[in-house]
């Protein structure tokens, strides 16, 4: 007696191994409409993607092509030209946008992190909750020609003058709606097995918060400050308003001078892409280029660390 639905199967086959059923295979055919449908959607979708793309890989090639055939090491380590010169180079605008960056990392960072420690874990539905959710999203979409206009306003006029710590002050508005709610949703996806063991343990929440939900939603928190860090590199009008521009160091006896204004990257594009002399005008294609490098970099460092926040 064969069965009839497994191919092989009889009843006196002893007691080994049963073999396994064949299945019919699928048949997927493009004359059946459901098929079809999914087929011409999937070549739509294809055929917009690689339109949107078109432009971003345009203008990287353009970049490649017309910044890399400038790159050299004068480029890193000599000022920019003046006037009517030739040659030079922006290694105070590089230095100048680590700088101000970094100004406005040491202010959202430690901000972020702790108001986003508020919203998922303290006080979660409370209003003040809400209201700092909703402003922190507001701030995301934030123009950012108004910041460097509040940037100003705060600390430009109180402080007399432009300078690097008005410029990181603007770049830090930018930035801290984006590590609040990165760190909020990478303290949230810590599971819920691992603050319950830590209060099983007898762990207060203080140490849980400190002990077990930080050090886990490390990697997430580290993608938010990258994806920060990367937006905030190539702002131009936050520090047209803040930190201006300069063809000197930002550095004096060897240490940062904070209260000068300060090259930066984007505006050096900014004020050399419009010059009437070639070498400088390539000069900034080649700035554009260095700049598109570091957000590449910091985008890539923050993908990297996001794969590693599973749990």
């Amino acid at each position: 007696m064969v069965h009839p639905e497994i191919p092989g199967w009889r009843p006196d086959a002893g007691h080994g191994p049963v073999p396994e059923p064949r299945l019919p295979e699928l048949e997927r055919s493009l004359r059946r409409p459901r098929s079809l449908f999914s087929f011409l959607m999937t070549m739509l979708t294809a055929g917009l993607t690689l339109i949107a793309l078109t432009p971003l890989f345009a203008v990287t090639v353009m970049l490649f092509v017309r910044g890399g055939r400038q790159l050299s090491l004068a480029l890193f380590t000599q000022l920019p030209p003046a006037g009517l010169e030739t040659g030079g180079g922006f290694g105070n605008a590089i230095l100048g946008t680590l700088i101000m960056v970094g100004i406005a990392a040491l202010i959202s960072v430690p901000t972020g992190i702790l108001a986003g420690t508020f919203l998922a874990e303290i006080g979660p539905r409370s209003r003040l909750a809400a209201a700092v959710r909703f402003a922190a999203k507001i701030l995301t979409g934030f123009p950012s020609i108004l910041a460097g206009v509040f940037a100003y306003e705060a600390v430009v006029l109180l402080t007399g003058g432009f300078s690097a710590i008005a410029g990181g002050a603007a770049l830090s508005l930018l930035m801290l709606p984006v590590v609040l709610l990165t760190a909020e949703d990478a303290i949230r996806m810590v599971p819920g097995r691992m603050r319950e063991a830590a209060i099983g343990m007898g762990a207060t929440q203080t140490q849980t918060l400190w002990h077990v939900l930080l050090p886990t939603a490390i990697p997430g928190i580290l993608t938010g400050v990258m994806l920060a860090v990367a937006r905030a590199a190539g702002e131009t009008a936050p520090l047209l308003f803040t930190a201006l521009f300069s063809n000197y160091w930002p550095t004096a006896h060897g240490r940062p001078e904070l209260m000068q204004p300060t090259a930066s990257l984007a505006v050096f594009i900014y004020n050399f892409s419009a010059r009437f002399i070639k070498s400088q005008v390539e000069m900034a294609w080649a700035a554009a280029l260095v700049l598109v490098l570091l957000v590449l970099v910091a985008n890539l460092v923050g993908q990297a660390l996001s794969r590693k926040n599973e749990f």
